[in-house]
């Protein structure tokens, strides 16, 4: 089982950097990389709150569950 992280499909769609992304919702580059890569352990909900509202979508554009 994994998890996907969309983040980055999302970006796309709202033509947006990932410089701009990082600023907008307060984390560094290197953290939103770790992000989007998949590499994560974790991620705050205060961040995915503020990823959603800066992407206008839901969680669950964000994040897919996948059978491996």
């Amino acid at each position: 089982m994994s998890i996907v992280v969309n983040v980055d499909v999302m970006m796309a769609k709202r033509k947006m950097s990932s410089q701009e992304l990082a600023e907008k919702i307060g984390i560094t580059q290197a953290n939103l990389s770790i992000l989007k890569t998949g590499k994560a352990k974790a991620v705050r909900f205060s961040t995915l709150e503020a990823i959603c509202q800066v992407l206008d979508c839901q969680p669950g554009d964000i994040l897919e569950y996948k059978e491996d």
